[in-house]
């Protein structure tokens, strides 16, 4: 457990960075280049020097993260002020420290984030998206989600992401989740077609909600996938949440009819143009027995996508992460409450938000004996799947690794209508597996010798 110095450290720098942030408050264009000079008169010039130096570099005012930066006091002021001290305060540094506490006396993982269903319902019926197939029937209640989130804050845990179903079909509970728990921050993943002049008025009311819209790329691509009118209905809503003043970000799923929307600069930009903190990319999974295996994206078409989020990253001011592409900055697969684990509509803690297997139900254990379960356990003693951080998943890129951890721990299928065997998931990815290993290979190998020299160049 954290040592009683680690402890004061760890207060010390939340003071610091507090401290900070209410400086930038003052003057944020002349002020964020002077940030990391105040926090050197606070702390040691030994303590998280790495990170400091990181961010050092980041708000040059030469860099598109000073600019990245700079949207951040675009946002209402209260929206801003609650986003730091839930995000950074509460879930990256108190949060953590907790966390470690619990996983050291536990012996298990701690998730920094609890992704959890509302309903299973959804108002749309998106081509390879498991969620249109369970319709309307399965419901976390109030006191479910409320009891969720008081559990994941005795382990540490203050960042929670909605996923579905549409989790806006249940808008006025998570509005009264986000009231109850002032002290937590809440994401939702969400097509974006249900965000109203109302609903932002309670946004900016309760301060700490922050949808991530999914765009699947231009008019075409993404109403072929979505429906027709839905890319129109996501502009409004992007445009209703820039002029209130409220921090929002997009997902997107990119698939091999995609890929060529979604990683292009002028795809991007719009993005960047219409308010968007933040994109997150997500590769197609063929989950689910109705699922479309073409969707998968070939390996040429994903080493484009690894160098396009890199170059995003070094030029355009939002936030870019590919989940599948950037394993190397957390160790691989973060599921199985490394970082984060997935709790259904009818109550199944499941490792990952694509992995549809469980020993456990909510209704019937707590949080923390959900993480103690076998597949849990199973997860926690084999990570890292691979020792090559661009082959993290137990399921897509380590054949036969999925299959093995269901049938030792005696997991079984959470699928709600149409049960799919990890054998029969895993055989769809086999191929894929083969063709991605020799590309992911040569790519880790050159991105280690990359870092190697760039550690040479600073020792």
């Amino acid at each position: 457990m954290p040592s009683v110095a680690q402890k004061v450290k760890t207060a010390a720098i939340t003071k610091a960075i507090s401290t900070a942030l209410n400086y930038l408050e003052k003057d944020p264009e002349k002020n964020i280049p002077k940030l990391m000079d105040l926090v050197d008169k606070l702390v040691p010039d030994d303590w998280y020097t790495g990170q400091r130096n990181a961010i050092r570099d980041a708000i040059d005012r030469k860099t598109n993260y000073y600019d990245m930066i700079l949207k951040l006091y675009e946002l209402d002021p209260g929206v801003r002020k609650t986003f730091f001290e839930n995000f950074i305060t509460n879930a990256s540094l108190k949060g953590s420290a907790r966390q470690f506490e619990v996983a050291e006396k536990y012996n298990c993982n701690v998730p920094w984030a609890v992704l959890m269903d509302p309903t299973s319902a959804c108002n749309l019926k998106c081509t390879g998206c498991w969620a249109a197939q369970y319709g309307n029937q399965l419901n976390l209640t109030y006191e479910d989600l409320d009891r969720i989130v008081n559990e994941a804050n005795e382990l540490g845990t203050y960042m929670f992401i909605f996923t579905g179903g549409e989790p806006l079909v249940r808008k006025k509970d998570i509005i009264r989740l986000c009231e109850a728990h002032q002290d937590c921050e809440f994401l939702s993943f969400t097509n974006g077609t249900l965000i109203d002049e109302e609903f932002c008025q309670e946004m900016l009311r309760v301060k700490n909600f922050v949808p991530a819209i999914s765009l699947e790329g231009f008019e075409e691509a993404n109403d072929g996938r979505r429906g027709q009118g839905v890319y129109e209905k996501v502009h409004n809503a992007m445009r209703l949440l820039r002029e209130h003043k409220l921090a929002f970000g997009i997902s997107v799923c990119y698939t091999s009819k995609n890929i060529d929307d979604v990683a292009s600069d002028e795809f991007i930009d719009g993005l960047v143009n219409e308010g968007a903190l933040f994109v997150w990319y997500f590769h197609f999974m063929p989950v689910g027995m109705s699922a479309t295996p073409e969707l998968m994206v070939n390996p040429e078409q994903r080493i484009k996508m690894y160098h396009t989020i890199r170059h995003f990253r070094a030029t355009k001011p939002i936030f870019a992460m590919d989940f599948q592409n950037d394993g190397q900055y957390v160790g691989g697969c973060i599921a199985g409450g490394r970082k984060y684990l997935h709790i259904n509509a009818a109550g199944a803690v499941e490792p990952c938000v694509f992995i549809h297997y469980s020993n456990v139900n909510i209704h019937d254990v707590s949080l923390l004996d959900a993480l103690r379960s076998p597949i849990f356990q199973a997860y926690h003693d084999n990570q890292p799947f691979n020792d090559n951080m661009l082959k993290p998943c137990p399921m897509l890129e380590n054949s036969g690794a999925l299959t093995k951890l269901v049938k030792e721990t005696g997991a079984v299928n959470t699928d709600y209508t149409d049960p799919e065997s990890a054998e029969h998931l895993c055989a769809k990815t086999e191929q894929y597996a083969k063709n991605w290993a020799p590309v992911a290979d040569e790519l880790w190998a050159a991105s280690q010798a990359e870092k190697a020299a760039r550690e040479q160049a600073n020792a």
